[in-house]
């Protein structure tokens, strides 16, 4: 408190200098233009007779002196006067310049004044009188100059006129001398009068200041105790916006750089689901202690969410920030310890900088998740930057996502349709329905728009549509033959969560009159990364309306023995990486997997076949389907259909002919 009272009184001097130069230059204009008059009436208003070498030489010099102290005045006026300019070296510079020219003035009237007649000495008298008098007031913010002034102009001359033998000078002598005095006295009053003023002025600003700032800091920790996150004490979104705003504003004052790092938590779900929230929010809430333990001078933080956090550097560069987003993952990274567990997670961070990335406070979070995301995807546990690749990638998938919006409604996006063979006689079983988009001319391929699809929430009306109208063109395709193809379709882990997903699929079936047991649904193995409760529930509903669920790119993410056999999948696809290295680790893995699946009663697929001996192969290892380019690229719905026809024709061959030879 003693501290910021001194501040504060040192501030207050400095700002009564400040206002007090700022008197005399807003003043000086008007002394320089009345010394320039006078002079030139003196030295130019009477006969020419005496002197005249002189009072030309001392004019000439005179204007040289008002010129310099004009030049000061402007440079003042438009480049000092609206920044912190040095006060100190500004008002020496005001006061040699009134000095100089009072010290001229006095040069005048003493080298003068012997040789003058009674009209022109009285009007030398009145002349400086007169000065003397104004700059009382004028000079009034700088008492020293002011009694100088006044003195310099009357004193000297004033005791000369008095040491003269004629009576009419000394009288002029005595009642310029006495004239002095008083302006001396008037000077010195005014000057304290000014002082005072200005003093009292810049007081009241700075007690203002300070209720102001008192009032500031109370309503700040109100406003901190209402926006404080209550499980980790830090900022919450609401109360983060609002201090990060403050900052970008004062940071372009000083023509500053924020960074602002967007920290993500590495493995903090797989805990809370394991070992409950309980456990999740003690994380949490350490998590929180380390940041703050890491905290810099005015480095705001912020729970964003989740195992979510924000911090936001002041003053610092992209260079600065790196190091430090490295030394808060090392801290996150050490091992938490509680009663009965000890556990270990890692963070992701990603870093945006303002003014070099944007200068929009919800655009610098943005772009530093955008970093954090790009980062997790590809190095989590580490640090990533912002930049223009990642900028791009930005761009287009918010075009992709404004295109998304209206893609049905625009008839951009059609179905294409690729057969899954029996492995032994080649006949078409099912047809896997697949989405494709063209979007303004360009074909987007599916694992871009479908993450983008279900980032941005228009997963389930885009699988909604997939699924009715798959169950439509197969229905079509239905006959009274024994040979009627099944349809497959991709199901989103979005889409399975959702509450009225059976309702969908349900009003699909009745729509389009097809059977529930010719259709499948293609589930990634991803969806048991999800909510495994609702996850099973959902699958074994679908099962009891007789729908059948393969699991799509077996072994490549979180498939387990145990999910198989909960659940009792009726088809198990083999991802096409096992079958692109049969000739190596790819046969021992898809043997076992068929041998398991068998001894499930599951049947098994295996995609991305793409010649004659990788289907011999699988075919002999007892694989029941085959899908891939070797049999058929997706295809356009009519030529699907006429794929579809010709299979029949054949098998229908092949039954007459079986029929006749028996016959």
């Amino acid at each position: 408190m003693h501290e910021q009272k001194e501040l504060n009184s040192k501030t207050l001097l400095k700002e009564v200098e400040r206002d007090s130069v700022a008197l005399l230059y807003g003043n000086s204009l008007a002394g320089i233009f009345i010394t320039l008059f006078a002079s030139s009436g003196l030295v130019f208003g009477f006969e020419q007779t005496i002197n005249i070498t002189f009072k030309v030489s001392w004019w000439l010099l005179l204007c040289v002196v008002l010129v310099l102290r004009m030049a000061d005045l402007m440079w003042w006026n438009f480049k000092l006067k609206n920044i912190q300019y040095n006060v100190q070296n500004a008002k020496l510079r005001f006061v040699i310049g009134t000095l100089t020219t009072s010290l001229w003035w006095c040069s005048y009237c003493v080298v003068v004044f012997p040789q003058t007649g009674p009209v022109e000495l009285a009007s030398m008298i009145i002349v400086v009188a007169a000065m003397a008098g104004g700059a009382a007031t004028i000079l009034a913010a700088h008492k020293l100059t002011a009694i100088l002034y006044s003195f310099i102009l009357l004193g000297p001359f004033s005791i000369g006129l008095l040491l003269s033998s004629e009576q009419y000078r000394i009288v002029l002598g005595a009642l310029g001398l006495g004239f002095c005095l008083v302006m001396v006295f008037t000077a010195k009053k005014s000057a304290l009068f000014t002082r005072n003023a200005v003093y009292l002025k810049n007081q009241n600003a700075v007690l203002v200041n300070e209720m102001e700032e008192q009032v500031a800091l109370r309503t700040a920790k109100i406003v901190e105790l209402s926006n404080l996150d209550p499980l980790t004490g830090l900022y919450n979104r609401t109360a983060f916006t609002e201090a990060l705003v403050a900052c970008i504003r004062k940071s372009e004052q000083d023509n500053q750089q924020i960074a602002l790092l967007f920290i993500d938590l590495d493995g903090f779900k797989k805990i809370n689901d394991t070992l409950g929230h309980d456990i999740g929010d003690k994380v949490l809430t350490q998590t929180a202690a380390r940041l703050k333990n890491m905290r810099l001078d005015h480095n705001l933080l912020c729970r964003w969410g989740g195992d979510e956090f924000l911090v936001v550097m002041t003053n610092t560069s992209e260079e600065q920030a790196i190091p430090y987003a490295h030394n808060l993952i090392a801290n996150i990274s050490q091992a938490y310890e509680f009663t009965d567990n000890r556990l270990s997670l890692g963070a992701t961070v990603g870093i945006a900088i303002l003014p070099k990335h944007t200068n929009s406070e919800h655009e610098l979070i943005l772009l530093a998740d955008t970093a954090m995301y790009f980062q997790k995807k590809n190095q989590p546990g580490s640090v990533g930057v912002f930049n223009q690749e990642l900028g791009r990638q930005l761009f287009r998938e918010q075009w992709l996502s404004n295109g998304l919006s209206e893609a049905l409604e625009l008839g951009q996006m059609h179905l294409v349709y690729q057969p899954i063979v029996d492995a032994n006689t080649h006949d078409t079983l099912v047809f896997e329905a697949l989405l494709r988009w063209t979007f303004e001319g360009e074909a987007i391929p599916p694992d871009e728009f479908i993450c983008i699809a279900e980032q941005h929430g228009q997963i389930i009306k885009i699988g909604s549509w997939v699924l009715q109208q798959s169950c439509l063109t197969v229905a079509k395709w239905q006959s009274d033959s024994e040979f009627s193809p099944s349809i497959s379709v991709n199901v989103s882990v979005l889409q399975l969560l959702d509450d009225d997903f059976i309702l969908i699929v349900e009003q699909a079936l009745q729509t389009s009159g097809l059977s529930p047991d010719k259709l499948y649904l293609e589930i990634t193995e991803s969806v048991f990364s999800a909510n495994k409760n609702k996850m099973f529930s959902q699958i074994r509903a679908l099962q009891a309306l007789g729908i059948k669920v393969s699991i799509d790119d077996f072994g490549t993410e979180y498939s387990s023995l145990s999910v198989i056999q909960d659940l009792a999948f009726n088809t198990v696809k083999i991802d096409k990486i096992f079958v692109d290295k049969l000739e190596s680790s790819g046969f021992a893995i898809i043997k076992a997997v068929v041998q398991i699946a068998k001894t499930l009663n599951c049947k098994v697929v295996a995609e991305g076949v793409e010649n004659q001996q990788q289907a011999t192969i699988l075919s002999q290892l007892g694989v029941d389907s085959l899908q891939g380019y070797y049999f058929a690229k997706p295809m356009e719905h009519a030529d699907a259909y006429a794929f579809y026809q010709r299979n029949v024709t054949d098998r229908s061959d092949l039954k007459a002919i079986n029929i006749s030879a028996v016959d």
